[in-house]
């Protein structure tokens, strides 16, 4: 019989409603019955393509005895981190402030009935492994602790709550100077894989807003290391493994050094930011290689991720057969499809892809390629296409996330600056966002099919799609965009900017925004850029906010910028000021290509009915010229002068 799960709409929950725990979803019901039973909750957070999810699903929550261990001494509530990412960074910060290092999911917290954490942990295992004792065995202890000494597992929670919820928070605050671009660049450098390209070691993480914020600041500084290290990288991500060179679309991360073996999961966001950073790497370098990786990345999503107007959130690592069971070939069958495409010399073609009797990943092969211009590349991909299309593709999970989607369609309008089919696909999908998470006034964080959206925005959904509207007025310079941009940034500081600080969630949870980039970049990083650029392109003022905002985390800022990149480029961003080059429309149009490769970074654009070329910063113009070559050397001292 199922159980509660079966009424939500969240594909994740819905994969467990036939377990035979009795999971509730999170809300007032589950936790009214927690106190009228006084009994400890269990919270499980996952979603829909982590691996570790299932794994813990099958062995643990699909178990009949530990099922029954659950339903008789907790209440169990399970959570789609993806739909409550408020709840989800809660709950984070209560592991990591435990455990004393990050977090993962799936995540497992245990609370008393009135919210009081006092045990956390990610995955746990069915038998005792990894220096952990198994799940059956510790829910029997806290079974037992529970019942013999409440007041003591209440205690310790408060004190999880003191230090997660301090009354006052010391503010260490220094001065926002310039250096900041080449401190952040040298700490990079000192961190970068000189080898397989990237930072750090395994597992590898694509760090977009890192090398984007490199891009940046090499076009101030015209240093060849910082782009030696963003070609290398990004040249070893695309080699095969992490980014899939037969469907295409990037993997989330690699788990090792090489960028060969992923876990298998392919979200939105990922490929939406890795396919603006390949872009941006194209128009600061001409390489064609860079544009094609940007194009196929977006490619892969509408072919794949698209319901035709809007973006899911994610595929599975996992497919029908086991984890990566899709995206691998057996040595055998690769052969037989490279002679059935006519390639006279099939064992050559799958040495060349690596794929080998012995694979590289459970016995089967990755398909990855270490040498360029490969005889027969096309036919062979092809050939292993079709091979996948007798297998049964990773689950979808069709969420519409507004952040997730936003950072798509501004993927697509930086596309459409240099295809113009791409702009046209990028306004529509932003109208349909709108029309499906902006209703009577009131902005939404996801939806599924034709449901009706129940939660409200966060401050990444607010963030994400003021930016995108930017983007879209830079793009087509229509006044519509600026006009909904101002309204959204303005709801953004009224829910969300309280006592100089700004918070990710102020719902049920109340939770700080951070400013790390973590999964994606950071939330409060994209707000600040969004209003430095509405400071400068309107006639409102978001100074105030913008200083303190910054000056709140200038110490973290100032001394370890690369942990922050996106957060690192904004305070460069209010050092060096937005620029704004005014001229008309046929103008622009005209020099549409020469414009997105001028060298300074920090640049927006507005038409007007003057034929001249004019650059402004807020409320003035300081520079004005009759051609485009003489404005382009006034960017050019620009850059020079603020570097």
């Amino acid at each position: 019989m199922p159980n509660l799960l079966v009424n939500e709409t969240s594909p994740y929950l819905l994969a467990h409603a036939d377990n035979p725990v009795d999971w509730y979803p999170w809300g007032d019901d589950a936790l009214h019955l927690a106190t009228q039973e006084n009994k400890p909750i269990f919270v499980s957070i996952g979603y829909s393509s982590c691996h570790w999810c299932h794994v813990m699903e099958e062995e643990s929550f699909e178990n009949e005895t530990i099922a029954k261990i659950l339903n008789e001494n907790f209440i169990s509530i399970k959570i789609d981190r993806e739909e409550r990412p408020d709840i989800d960074k809660y709950f984070q910060e209560v592991y990591s402030l435990m455990n004393g290092r990050g977090g993962g999911w799936p995540t497992s917290i245990f609370l008393t009935p009135d919210l009081k954490p006092f045990y956390s942990a990610t995955y746990i295992p069915p038998t005792p492994k990894y220096g952990m004792m198994s799940f059956e065995e510790l829910l029997n202890v806290i079974t037992k602790r529970y019942k013999q000494d409440e007041s003591l597992l209440k205690e310790k929670g408060n004190e999880v709550l003191e230090f997660l919820n301090p009354r006052k928070r010391k503010i260490e605050a220094t001065r926002l100077e310039l250096g900041i671009e080449s401190k952040f660049t040298e700490q990079a450098k000192s961190i970068y894989d000189k080898i397989f390209g990237g930072f750090g070691d395994s597992p590898k993480f694509p760090q977009a807003s890192t090398y984007m914020t490199l891009i940046d600041f090499y076009r101030f500084s015209k240093d060849g290391n910082i782009l030696s290290i963003i070609k290398h990288s990004l040249e070893c991500m695309v080699r095969g493994g992490f980014y899939d060179l037969v469907d295409g679309g990037f993997c989330r991360y690699s788990t090792d050094e090489r960028w060969l073996v992923p876990h298998f999961e392919k979200m939105t966001y990922d490929n939406a930011l890795l396919c603006e950073l390949y872009l941006k790497t194209y128009i600061v370098t001409s390489d064609n290689r860079y544009k094609s990786i940007a194009f196929d990345t977006a490619k892969f999503i509408l072919d794949y991720m698209s319901d035709g107007e809007l973006f899911y959130s994610a595929s599975d690592a996992d497919s029908k057969g086991g984890e990566g069971e899709y995206f691998v070939y057996d040595y055998d069958e690769a052969l037989q499809a490279f002679k059935n495409a006519g390639i006279d010399d099939p064992a050559m073609t799958a040495k060349q892809f690596d794929i080998t009797k012995n694979g590289t990943f459970e016995g089967k092969s990755i398909v990855n390629y270490k040498e360029e211009n490969i005889p027969k590349y096309d036919i062979a991909i092809h050939a292993l296409k079709d091979l996948r299309l007798k297998r049964e593709y990773p689950f979808i999970d069709k969420k519409i996330i507004l952040a997730w989607n936003a950072m798509m369609i501004n993927s697509l309008f930086l596309l459409g600056q240099i295809d113009e089919s791409y702009e046209n696909r990028a306004k529509v999908s932003l109208a349909y966002l709108i029309k499906k998470l902006y209703i009577n006034n009131t902005l939404y964080h996801s939806t599924i099919n034709d449901n009706e959206p129940k939660i409200e925005a966060f401050l990444e959904d607010y963030a994400y799609l003021a930016n995108t509207l930017l983007g879209a007025y830079d793009t087509t310079h229509e006044k519509n965009y600026l006009d909904f941009a101002v309204i959204l940034a303005n709801v953004a500081i009224k829910r969300f900017y309280k006592n100089y600080e700004w918070e990710f969630a102020n719902g049920e949870f109340s939770t700080k925004a951070e400013i790390y980039d973590i999964s994606y970049p950071s939330s409060l990083a994209v707000m600040i850029d969004v209003l430095l650029k509405l400071d400068t392109l309107t006639q409102l003022d978001y100074g105030k906010i913008i200083l303190r905002s910054l000056e709140r985390h200038s110490h973290s800022l100032m001394r370890q910028p690369i942990s922050s990149p996106l957060m690192c480029s904004a305070v460069s961003k209010y050092l060096h000021k937005y620029v704004i080059l005014r001229s008309s429309k046929e103008n622009m149009k005209n020099f549409k290509n020469e414009i997105l490769k001028l060298n300074y970074p920090y640049l927006l654009t507005e038409i007007n009915d003057d034929d001249n070329w004019s650059i402004c910063g807020k409320g003035a113009c300081f520079a004005h010229a009759s051609n485009f070559n003489e404005i382009k050397v006034e960017l050019d001292k620009l850059s020079i002068t603020n570097f």
